[in-house]
């Protein structure tokens, strides 16, 4: 039996709303609007209750006004047959009307989508709107939204992350910059490590059958999807399994802290990995496997600096928080989690380390953190 969602609009208006008349809910301007999308988001986070976004936009000006006059009519009508623990608001400012339905019980989305155009086709209705709907467009986004499939390496929508899938953020001179840097540092790190490029190349492929690189599919910035490249530390054709079994342990807090050295802290990691190659547990200890990412960073897929990019079947098991790693920032070779904590400590606090990087970066944390890379290396604390 299908949960019916509590928010569903039951208050009608009495009279139709005209210019100047006051509404049962403001209509937020669109700053306003999107910092709600985005604090609604956070209170999900943490209770697990979704919400809807309703938009609402018009191709052509009508008989009652223009676009933007005739959106503002219907926010209006809509405006007094909501609860008050939803929003209205311009998402786009002129062109699209946003409509959040907050605190839904929702077994059927499909159902929810339809109870809700069906009431505001009957709004609208009852309004004298009916001229504005054969040109209304209306789209329907959940949050959480799906993440579970990522095979076709289909970005993640906008719609629910203005605030971040903006492209006029503030800082967007800043990452210009970053971005100079990545070319440039990728470009002088490959030519300078060449020869250990083309000595750790021939390592690979003279003590074991299969190709030099790596190459995988991770989730990078917006749930984009690039090949991730590394240098090949296992054997070739090997099962899988071992590692999402792992992983997925992981990420629910439920793996092992192991032991590999007496005097050393446990990690969070394969450590008894028979896929993994003699020369492969070299190249692992020695982060020297992660060298061909140079290449990704140089592609764009990837920054000097940044989070790990998962898998996407890790993706599958991540909640709703863990996501906000691969919309802040773009993916990284070296981070604060590579430099701090790397494999011991727990998934989650991985993933706050993630966040706090994403909250405070700077182009000058990006350089503390470079020149903190090669000790944490030397140190090796974490890898096996």
């Amino acid at each position: 039996m299908t949960t019916m969602p509590t928010h569903i609009p039951t208050r009608r208006a009495t009279t139709r709303p005209g210019i100047g008349a006051r509404a049962a809910l403001e209509v937020l301007s669109q700053d306003m609007f999107r910092r709600m999308i985005a604090l609604e988001r956070k209170r999900t986070e943490r209770t697990n209750v979704p919400f809807l976004l309703l938009l609402l936009e018009t191709e052509s000006d009508s008989v009652l006004g223009t676009i933007e006059e005739s959106l503002g009519l219907i926010a209006s009508s809509l405006s007094v047959s909501i609860r008050e623990t939803d929003a209205i608001g311009w998402y786009q400012a002129g062109t699209t009307v946003g409509v959040m339905f907050t605190g839904l019980q929702i077994e059927d989305k499909n159902l929810v989508k339809s109870l809700i155009l069906d009431r505001v086709n009957t709004i609208l209705r009852d309004e004298k709107l009916s001229d504005q709907m054969s040109n209304l467009k209306m789209s329907f986004y959940f949050f959480p939204d799906d993440w579970e499939d990522f095979d076709s390496g289909t970005p993640i929508g906008p719609a629910l992350y203005p605030d971040l899938l903006s492209p006029d953020r503030k800082d967007d001179s800043a990452l210009k910059v970053k971005r100079v840097m990545d070319v440039a540092g990728s470009v002088c790190l490959l030519i300078f490590l060449s020869p250990i490029l083309i000595a750790v190349a021939l390592a690979v492929k003279s003590t074991s059958k299969g190709p030099v690189l790596f190459k995988q599919e991770r989730v990078g910035q917006y749930g984009k999807c690039f090949t991730f490249l590394k240098f090949r530390s296992m054997t070739w054709e090997n099962d899988h399994s071992v590692h999402k079994e792992f992983v997925t342990k992981f990420i629910v807090n439920q793996a092992e802290h192991q032991s590999i050295h007496p005097q050393r802290e446990g990690i969070y990691k394969l450590t008894k990995d028979h896929r993994v190659t003699p020369v492969g547990k070299f190249l692992r200890r020695s982060s020297l496997d992660e060298l061909p990412q140079l290449l990704n960073v140089f592609k764009g897929d990837m920054s000097l600096v940044g989070p790990r990019p998962p898998i996407p079947y890790e993706m599958a098991v991540y909640k709703t928080w863990h996501r906000n790693r691969v919309l802040r920032v773009k993916p990284g070779i070296t981070g604060l989690w590579q430099i701090t904590g790397r494999s011991r400590v727990r998934f989650d606090e991985m993933v706050r380390l993630d966040l706090r990087y994403a909250s405070s970066w700077t182009l000058w944390l990006d350089l503390k953190i470079l020149l903190s890379t090669p000790m944490a290396v030397l140190r090796g604390t974490g890898a096996v």
